[in-house]
């Protein structure tokens, strides 16, 4: 059966190669925009996730499992996405500074056979070191932030800024791969 990623970020289809030999990248025009948050932060990623899937889904003629993820970070019950510029990127960076904050990644696995779909949802706590304003300046100008939610990359050059994390690793950089593989095996064998 065909696997499919639907997402563009490098990161998921680095960790989705960790689990599936073959796979293909159809990016999921579905507008994020159109789920408001609504106070809990698992039920949003995976919601989001599924609508993901789903607009995929809908275009997708051959027999696939399709595979999508949302990741949002959450500090003081404020949803941090990606920032849309410099501003937006320091003050997230700023909040962070010196305190803990919780990332969410849901995911989804949708099965076009027969229409269903496996949600599910990751939380990993992350705790940053104080960071001074000169620190935070030099890493907007890397232009790392942009894409990632709440400014920052674990596995980039934002991974300096970590002092300790309680949960999956994996799942900070946007694909909780322990999980979804135990969800994956239900429907490929050939996984490790």
């Amino acid at each position: 059966m065909k696997v499919i990623l639907a997402s563009k970020s490098p990161r998921r289809q680095e960790l989705l190669g960790r689990l599936v030999d073959d796979f293909e990248i159809i990016e999921s025009k579905f507008d994020e925009n159109s789920i408001m948050f609504k106070g809990n932060p698992e039920e949003y990623v995976k919601e989001l996730s599924k609508a993901k899937a789903e607009a995929v889904f809908h275009n997708e003629k051959s027999e696939s499992i399709i595979i999508s993820a949302d990741t949002v970070v959450v500090h003081e019950g404020r949803v941090l996405g990606k920032p849309k510029n410099e501003e937006e990127a320091y003050s997230m960076l700023k909040a962070l500074s010196g305190n803990t904050h919780k990332v969410y990644s849901g995911f989804c696995v949708l099965n076009t056979k027969n229409a269903s779909a496996i949600c599910d949802c990751c939380c990993t706590e992350v705790k940053f070191s104080k960071l001074t304003n000169e620190q935070i300046q030099k890493y907007i100008k890397s232009e790392e932030p942009f894409d990632k939610a709440g400014a920052y990359g674990i596995q980039g050059l934002g991974g300096v800024f970590v002092e300790g994390i309680s949960g999956c690793y994996y799942n900070v950089m946007g694909l909780p791969i322990n999980r979804l593989n135990n969800i994956l095996s239900q429907y490929i064998t050939t996984l490790i």
